[in-house]
Parts: structure tokens; C-alpha cells; sequence
């Protein structure tokens, strides 16, 4: 399993590389449930506060879930399909979308089906100019099964959404990012250093008060606006007898850089 995602972790940023570029690194049950055990190890590791995802070779991000292994499912058992493929799938990308470290996706080609809901799912994603989306199950069939029928209406808009899900068609980078899915568009050749840039702009803060900030974003953006202020309230009160808030508050009226130690 550990050759299907490549790890590397330098200056604190560990970076998760999909691994099947022979197959557009669409992802099998092994590759989801091996993303999970990573997700599991790096969130107890001190020496990583951000992640980015990306892909291997020049084609693809993730071409999405495995078709053929999905399809054996099917014809061996439907409702055993059921788990194997969407509920194995929804739960990988609900880890993600509640990961307490900030999570980059960096998009480097064609990102379709669960490919794009990863992209839907991680807090941030910067794309290449060469990268290519799409919303390509009803081709088969199918509707989304990775949560792209909820959390893509919830980023673009239910009228936008609706069009690429119900007509399948690929669109581009700059779309994507009109739409709210991606952060920017950068240069193929400059995708991994601008996605490890966006973290070292994160890593400069406090850990404890990223956790916290994606935990208030992740959890009151389906709520009515007076129970978001109060997760809002109860995130900011879990922050307020850390070091980190004295040493912020201290630097600030010393004038000097913070050092947070995240406790």
C-alpha cells in the first residue's frame, strides 16, 4: 500500500502524492483507505501542520474512483457496492473537509469524479494551467458518490452545479476558480512551489487557531447564521487559556514575532 500515495514531509509540511499515473492515479478501495491511515499518522505528528495532495506524472491529479474494481462490486454485490465505493468514499473526503491541519490540494491534471471532490473537500487547492475538471459520472450512470452533489452546489451555487453534473462536461482551471473551487491558477511548472508557499503563509500562525478557524468554517457553513456565532464562540473560548494566545497577544504588544509552540 505505501507505494499507492508517496509521502515527503519537509519544513513541516507533508506532501501526498497519488501514485497510479498509469492508471490517471484513479483511486481504489486501497489507495482511499490508505489515505486515511496517513491522515490518521500525520494528525498525531508534532513535526507536520500542513499537508498538500497532488498527483504523480504529467496527466492527472485523480481521475477519480476506480471504475473497473467499482464495477466487480456491483456485479458481485450490489449493496456491498453500496459501502465499498460510496461510503468508503464519503468518508475519505469528510476527513479531509474536517482535517484540524490546513489541507492543499495542488491540482497538476485532470481531476474528474473524486478527483474533483477531493478538490471540493480540502480547505484550499491551487491548480495548474494544465489542469482540466469535470463532473463525469452521470456518463455512467450514476450521480457523485464522494459528496460532489452536496458540497459543489455549496461552493459554486446550485444552478452551476447542476449544469456540470447533470451534462458531464470537462471545464477548465479558470472556471473552477470563478466558481469558488479553487483558490488560483498558477503555472504547471510553478504548481508545487506556489502550493508549499500558500502553507509556509499559513505556518507563520498558530496551529491551535488554524484547528480551530477550520473547525468553525467546517462545522457552521450549514447552519443558520445564530448557530455558526455559536460554534464561532465556543471555538474562540477553547482558544483562550492556550500559549499560543499569550504569546500572540505578547508579541503583538512587543512588537516582535510571535513564536507559537501550539499549546
Amino acid at each position: 500500500m505505501s507505494n499507492l500515495i508517496l509521502i515527503n514531509i519537509e519544513d513541516q509540511i507533508a506532501t501526498l502524492t497519488f501514485n497510479r499515473p498509469e492508471k490517471l492515479n484513479a483511486l481504489n478501495y486501497a489507495t482511499n483507505d490508505y489515505l486515511l491511515k496517513l491522515l490518521d499518522d500525520l494528525e498525531h505528528n508534532n513535526e507536520v501542520r500542513a499537508l498538500i495532495l497532488t498527483g504523480s506524472g504529467d496527466r492527472a491529479f485523480s481521475a477519480g474512483g476506480d471504475i473497473h474494481e467499482f464495477t466487480n462490486s456491483i456485479k458481485e454485490n450490489p449493496e456491498q457496492a453500496i459501502n465499498d465505493f460510496c461510503r468508503r468514499g464519503q468518508k475519505m473526503t469528510a476527513r479531509l473537509e474536517d482535517y484540524p491541519k490546513p489541507i492543499i490540494a495542488a491540482i497538476n491534471g485532470i481531476a474528474f469524479g473524486g478527483g474533483c471532490e477531493i478538490t471540493e473537500a480540502c480547505h484550499l487547492a491551487i491548480a495548474s494551467e494544465k489542469a482540466i475538471f469535470a463532473k463525469p459520472e452521470i456518463n455512467i450512470g450514476i450521480p457523485p458518490t464522494f459528496g460532489g452533489t452536496q458540497r459543489l452546489p455549496r461552493l459554486a451555487g446550485r444552478k452551476r452545479a447542476l449544469e456540470l453534473l447533470l451534462t458531464g462536461d470537462q471545464f477548465s482551471p479558470e472556471r473552477a476558480y470563478e466558481m469558488g473551487l479553487i483558490n488560483k491558477v498558477v503555472s504547471h511548472e510553478n504548481l508545487q512551489n506556489e502550493a508549499v508557499q500558500l502553507a509556509k503563509r499559513i505556518l507563520r500562525h498558530s496551529p491551535l487557531a488554524a484547528a480551530r478557524i477550520i473547525t468553525a468554517v467546517t462545522r457552521g457553513i450549514n447552519t443558520t447564521i445564530a448557530e455558526g456565532l455559536s460554534i464561532e464562540k465556543e471555538q474562540f473560548a477553547r482558544m483562550l487559556k492556550t500559549k499560543d494566545v499569550t504569546e500572540g497577544l505578547n508579541a503583538w504588544i512587543d512588537r516582535r514575532t510571535p513564536n507559537y509552540s501550539g499549546q
